[in-house]
């Protein structure tokens, strides 16, 4: 496959990073920085520059990087990315995943305490022998500690992204094999889990076909162990790391079996048991009644065809697999239609982007077209505030001046018919004590603001609740943004009491957003019904940096059908002029 901007920017930044980690000269590392954030704003494929020798022509490309680039598009390699990764030891290199801990505390740890891996380090945590080293001190040593834990926990899991592409390939790879009549993803993956285990695949396929496929599975190319293979199971793992668990079943059971394991485990003993009190059983293969003696009656299945069949059988009406939790799905499925939950298609426009005025990769004017190829009717734009130095904050005076782009931008827009608009926002930094990042006079210019906390993440929960608190009593705050802070699998979200912040966000009329990035997913699915019954309004955000981010809407579209949200309650199902009229109702 062709080398994208963002495959090499990625690859110029690796370099940087582990030029840093090496010691290198600085002045070094932050050429390849400069040359990743030219590839990464270039509207043409870098491609293009390849082919006609140009790239040099580019500020920030001198002619060693330029070759590194050109060796990626030819070979797909980088031979100085390759040799600094031989010369570096790996578990340095795997301390890079740690929350708060960059390349150059990396290797004053390494070189101070001469350890490489990570049990090491955690126990130079919790020695005192980190926090002892100038410019790390007790609290970056028990941050450290604390993520290792949080990687430690979830060392078998990944993220959702990650889990779909690989359940992705599996099913391009055997979709059109003979034999195979239906191939679904079963397990946490169906069921939209912020974070997967093992991941299932579930296939329906003739008996006669069943070895000749399964010969096939392990003989990919990206099948790196069978762990285990019987008549109608095969477990493998992949070159992610990650294990699929495979099973080939008639199609006749096939409904049972997939919602069965779809799971939960929970949601599955639920269901067991209203089996039970209407004397039948279920299990994997269908539903049977019981014998006098108790036993399942397996020569005796009641008929089916689909889900809907096996949870009539059992007195349910059919819930969406992203609710079988046991978390009170049985009555809210009682009191709802499984119809009223918020869908992907419902979903109108995107709120929360950045763009290359602080932190994103493209122009404004690409995530609007990237928007628009994508099917929606307005982009919502939101750079990083002032304080976030570290992403490009915008001041006041570039705030205005990204106003009057966008300004030109929606002229144009309305000019060629579409309709497509752009509205005014910006990820304001909630302060320690609460304060959004600009004065009102300017907040006011802004069609809407996503509050967000990205410093002192540590507050006392207390103290966290009140600043949000104080932010959300600001008018002009209309979305609060990934409220707990949390990056899945390494770093835990803020623990204060965020029930009390919805209902509190609830009344005042603003909202929370459910950011849909893969490595957040928060708003926790877990508070929705508290939400629902508050009232309170939540967006599907994706914080795209990059039209590919956009995408990630699915994911958190997911979360908010695990949280049990009717489109009415999220604010990006409305029309730009509803949308519009909401914004100026919060102000």
């Amino acid at each position: 496959m062709a080398a994208t901007n963002k495959d090499i920017a990625a690859r110029l930044e690796e370099m940087a990073t582990l030029l840093r980690l090496s010691g290198a000269n600085e002045f070094k590392a932050i050429a390849f920085d400069k040359a990743a954030r030219a590839v990464e704003s270039m509207d043409a494929p870098v491609l293009q520059r390849v082919e006609t020798g140009t790239l040099t022509l580019v500020p920030g490309i001198g002619v060693s990087i330029a070759a590194d680039i050109r060796e990626y598009v030819e070979t797909g390699r980088i031979t100085a990315l390759d040799d600094l990764k031989t010369s570096i030891p790996k578990g340095l290199i795997r301390w890079l995943d740690i929350s708060g801990l960059g390349p150059k505390k990396i290797r004053k740890i390494h070189e101070a305490l001469g350890i490489t891996e990570m049990a090491d380090l955690k126990a130079a945590c919790e020695d005192g022998r980190v926090a002892s080293l100038n410019g790390l001190g007790a609290k970056s040593a028990e941050r450290i500690r604390k993520s290792i834990d949080w990687m430690e926990r979830f060392a078998d899991r990944c993220h959702i992204d990650e889990a779909t592409a690989v359940a992705g390939s599996i099913r391009d790879a055997m979709q059109d094999l003979p034999g195979v009549r239906r191939i679904e993803v079963a397990g946490s993956l169906r069921r939209r889990l912020e974070t997967i285990g093992d991941i299932d695949v579930l296939v329906s396929a003739d008996s006669a076909s069943v070895e000749s496929l399964f010969d096939g599975i392990v003989a990919l190319p990206t099948v790196v162990e069978v762990l285990a293979r019987g008549p109608s199971k095969c477990s493998i793992r992949t070159d992610t790391g990650r294990q699929v668990d495979i099973r080939m079943v008639d199609d006749a059971v096939f409904a049972a079996t997939w919602m069965y394991f779809t799971g939960s485990k929970a949601h599955n003993v639920a269901l067991r048991q209203r089996a039970r009190e209407r004397g039948l059983t279920l299990n994997e293969y269908g539903v049977f009644p019981l014998t006098p003696e108790g036993e399942a009656d397996l020569a005796r299945p009641l008929p089916f065809n689909t889900e809907e069949d096996v949870y009539r059988l059992l007195g349910e009406s059919w819930i969406p697999p992203e609710m079988r939790e046991d978390r009170g799905e049985f009555e809210w499925i009682r009191a709802h239609s499984a119809e009223e939950l918020v869908r992907e298609t419902d979903i109108r426009g995107v709120l929360h982007a950045h763009s290359t005025w602080s932190d994103g990769e493209t122009s404004i004017e690409t995530m609007a077209m990237a928007c628009m190829e994508a099917g929606y009717a307005y982009l919502g734009i939101t750079d990083h505030s002032r304080s976030a130095a570290y992403a490009n904050g915008l001041d006041t005076e570039r705030v205005f001046s990204q106003w009057r782009e966008i300004d030109h931008l929606n002229d144009r827009f309305a000019r060629d018919g579409g309709g497509f608009r752009i509205f005014k926002g910006i990820e304001s930094d909630i302060l320690t004590d609460g304060r959004l990042d600009y004065p009102d006079e300017v907040l006011a210019g802004f069609d809407f603001v996503i509050g967000s906390v990205h410093s002192v993440l540590d507050m006392a929960p207390d103290a966290m609740l009140e600043r949000f608190k104080r932010a959300v009593d600001n008018r002009y705050l209309t979305i609060i943004g990934h409220p707990t802070g949390r990056l899945l699998l390494r770093r835990e979200g803020n623990a204060f009491d965020l029930e009390a912040l919805i209902r509190h966000t609830a009344d005042a009329g603003a909202a929370i957003e459910i950011n849909a990035n893969p490595w957040r997913l928060d708003m926790d699915w877990r508070h929705g019904r508290m939400a629902r019954a508050c009232g309170l309004m939540s967006a599907v955000c994706p914080d795209a940096h990059h039209p590919d981010g956009i995408a990630d809407i699915t994911y958190g579209v997911g979360i908010a059908r695990k949280a049990g949200f009717a489109a009415p309650q999220i604010l990006n199902t409305k029309s730009a002029d509803a949308l519009a009229a909401w914004f100026q109702n919060r102000h």
